[in-house]
């Protein structure tokens, strides 16, 4: 009977199990449907055992009865003792919140300490331009007109225009006049807000008056002051895009570092505080750095608005300041096209920075006084070639490998042909002199023409315009920049390749990368900022100027790859190391590299930055301030000024006297009155060179010592040997020189004093650097 029992005992464990089995529900409802079973299976332990005590021996029952109860109770008080300790426990849904709330604070945490550096770092560098400009210029201890002479060359004029407008009855009445300012180019009345793109300097002027600063701080402080804040708003941008790429605030701060060594590189408003591109390269910074995050897959909805909006407003601010701004876009439009004819990014986000792009442009052609650049510039072309092709190719992304590329080229080919047509015809209708001017320009620097045209050699005479030289490159690989941008940027070209392979296959691109796939060129920013430095680098290998566009990316691109563990990761992924894991070792070097590059820069170059904040540098020109001196107390106030055209910059500003051209390189008109101005030093005669200042209504002419006597290290770059050129006075041939002018040098033979240049010329002002000469209004001819 025993047997029996434990034998009915099993099988009723067995049918409670098979019962389980069989409905096959979650587990919350298996839990629930074995409780009646295990209520029975007791119930018959019971009664089972109770049959056992009839048939066995009575006491032998009950003492294994009393023992089964005792063992009853100690489990019922386990029991209760773990049901106590669970209750104490938080159930798992609190656990995940408390999880997300510290997660989210330490997010919180790292974004405002990662805010504060990046404002910082800018702050602290605005402070040094201030210290620096200081100490260069002496500039608290100088008088009106020596601080003035200080904004050398062309970026003078600007701030002679924020003055005209601090000293206008109001504010509209200063617009008033500079629309139809007629003090400024002899014999013309122009708009000199469209242009000279005067809108800082009226933004500027409005904020000093109506923020009350008059008492406060001085107009020249307060105009510097905006200009130096918005080159910390520059560096804050970099900083900010450094951070978003790699994720950490490291990568931020050695950009801003490299930025502030490579400072030569960088910028210009060390020695020419007002120039335009100081104004709109801010601008184009915070753009770049909110298309960073506009870009990125791991951004939520709320911040993808937020660089939405930032990227509008300054993407229709750098083109409103800056003439050339959509050149610069039209670079980084060529990025972004490249992005998208890859499959790179997803569309919707290419729609709306196409909106972007063309509500700036129709806003800033509004602005700018129907500015007819901006409807033939090629930034327009692109976008309306892209948006055509893509319309005619809408399965343009779909089919084979073999298929894809032969749609690819066919789509390059679309754009490229609807571009030129577009901009041909643009040109036709709304003729632009100035791209016509540009091609001939770009022909005669690529070797592909030649030319006698003083202008056209004269900007290719300009450093700006010229190859970056050895020196350039020495400085970016001394200070560490040079070396480890080219290995992030192969490390990075290749994995872009590598995806694009990928697309190209039909393989759908990673959203959610972790830190272990290896895959950086799978990240939409860091495949434009791979475009967007090859695009600018080639041109800054052909334009020396265009360097100051490329440095500052190229220090921001870099200092995103040596802290960026997933770059680290893919170069080990590609190296197949079994030694350490690769994961292990590429957070180490995240965080050596930078920390061993920083040191050593710590240890080379702050000595260097200090000691340029303690040394006291001499700016002293007396002869450019005699000059001025004379001509606000002798010349009088109908007076026309001629001459080389930065130095009418500065008659401009200290006098505000009216002058026969101004310093600007993006203006024809004014660039062929200064090659009639610099006459005076060709070899022409006195009667010639009278006709030509007199067809200006000039009335004194200033000749400068150093360009009558200039020595040039550039070969055939000296302004008297450009003029040669153009007149046809004087010829190269193998190496030799023959002269066809019957006339002497201009500048040499008028300080001769006799006739027949005193019959037209009377010298009235003279110093070691300058001649001043009347222009006769009426000729007396002496023998």
């Amino acid at each position: 009977m025993s047997w029996n029992c434990c034998e009915s005992l099993d099988m009723a464990g067995l049918r409670c199990r098979k019962t389980v089995v069989k409905e096959g529900e979650e587990e919350e409802h298996q839990q629930c449907e074995s409780e009646p079973c295990s209520e029975n299976f007791t119930m018959d332990k019971v009664s089972l055992k109770e049959k056992c005590s009839e048939d066995t021996d009575g006491a032998t029952c009950g003492v294994q009865d009393k023992e089964k109860e005792d063992e009853e109770e100690e489990e019922k008080k386990e029991e209760d003792k773990k049901e106590e300790a669970d209750s104490q426990k938080p159930s798992p849904v609190k656990r995940n919140r408390s999880a997300c709330r510290s997660v989210m604070l330490q997010s919180l945490v790292k974004l405002f300490f990662g805010c504060l550096a990046a404002v910082t770092c800018g702050m602290m560098y605005a402070v040094y331009l201030y210290t620096y400009h200081e100490r260069k210029f002496w500039f608290s201890s100088r008088q009106e007109l020596e601080r003035e002479i200080t904004f050398q060359g062309g970026s003078g004029l600007y701030y002679y225009y924020y003055k005209h407008m601090l000293t206008a009855p109001s504010f509209e009445r200063g617009i008033y006049e500079l629309m139809r300012d007629n003090r400024t180019v002899s014999g013309q009345t122009i708009n000199a807000v469209e242009r000279l793109s005067l809108y800082p300097e009226l933004i500027t002027s409005l904020l000093y008056r109506i923020t009350g600063s008059q008492d406060v701080i001085e107009p020249v402080y307060f105009y510097i002051g905006v200009v130096f804040g918005l080159q910390a708003v520059y560096v804050t941008a970099l900083f900010v895009s450094s951070w978003v790429m790699s994720g950490t605030c490291v990568a931020g701060i050695l950009a801003v570092a490299w930025y502030v060594i490579n400072r030569p590189d960088t910028t210009k408003v060390d020695y020419a505080i007002p120039l335009r591109e100081n104004w709109a390269l801010p601008y184009f910074s915070c753009q770049v750095a909110a298309l960073t995050g506009f870009l990125s897959n791991n951004v939520n909805s709320a911040s993808e608005m937020f660089c939405y909006l930032l990227m509008s407003a300054t993407t229709f601010t750098f083109i409103l300041v800056w003439e050339h701004s959509h050149y610069v876009l039209f670079i980084q439009g060529l990025a972004l096209f490249l992005l998208d004819s890859f499959d790179l990014v997803p569309s919707r986000k290419m729609a709306d920075i196409h909106k972007v792009y063309l509500s700036s442009l129709f806003l800033a052609y509004v602005l700018q006084f129907q500015n007819p650049a901006l409807l033939s510039s090629p930034l327009l072309s692109l976008l309306i070639s892209s948006v055509l092709a893509r319309y005619f190719q809408q399965n343009m992304k779909m089919g084979p490998l073999v298929a894809r590329l032969m749609k690819l080229f066919l789509h390059f080919y679309l754009c490229f042909t609807t571009g030129i047509t577009f901009s041909y015809v643009a040109k036709r209708l709304m003729p632009v002199r100035e791209s016509d001017f540009i091609l001939k320009f770009l022909e005669v620097k690529f070797g592909l023409n030649t030319t006698t045209d003083f202008v056209t050699n004269r900007l290719l005479c300009q450093e700006c315009f010229q190859t970056p030289s050895q020196d350039f490159f020495l400085r970016l690989t001394q200070a560490s920049v040079l070396p480890f941008y080219l290995l992030v940027l192969l490390i990075c070209l290749i994995s872009t390749l590598q995806t694009i392979y990928r697309r190209l296959s039909g393989e759908p691109m990673k959203t959610n990368l972790r830190l272990e796939d290896g895959r950086i060129g799978e990240q939409p920013e860091v495949i434009y900022h791979v475009f967007h430095t090859m695009l600018f680098g080639a041109l800054a290998m052909v334009f020396e100027g265009m360097k100051y566009l490329w440095t500052p990316y190229v220090c921001m691109f870099t200092a995103f790859g040596v802290c960026s563990p997933e770059l680290w990761v893919t170069l080990f992924r590609w190296l197949r190391l079994k030694s350490i894991h690769p994961v292990v070792l590429a957070l180490i070097l995240s965080t050596a590299v930078p920390t061993i590059i920083g040191f050593s820069l710590w240890r080379e170059y702050f000595p260097r930055v200090i000691a340029e904040l303690s040394e006291l540098q001499e700016f002293y020109d007396p002869d450019t301030v005699e000059l001025m001196n004379w001509i606000k107390t002798h010349a009088p106030m109908a007076a026309v000024f001629a001459g080389s055209p930065q130095l009418l910059g500065s008659v401009k500003l200290c006098s505000g006297w009216t002058v026969t051209s101004l310093p600007l390189y993006s203006d024809i008109d004014l660039l062929r009155r200064s090659e009639d101005t610099y006459q005076v030093y060709a070899m022409r005669s006195a009667e010639d060179v009278y006709k030509i200042l007199s067809l200006h209504k000039t009335s004194y002419v200033i000749i400068e010592e150093s360009l009558c006597n200039e020595l040039s290290h550039t070969k055939g770059c000296r302004i008297k040997d450009l003029l040669d050129i153009a007149n046809s006075h004087v010829v190269y041939d193998k190496g030799e020189m023959y002269s066809f002018s019957k006339h002497g040098r201009f500048c040499h033979e008028i300080k001769m004093n006799y006739s027949p240049y005193t019959n037209y010329f009377s010298r009235v002002f003279w110093n070691r650097s300058y001649h001043v000469y009347k222009v006769n209004s009426v000729i007396s001819f002496q023998y």
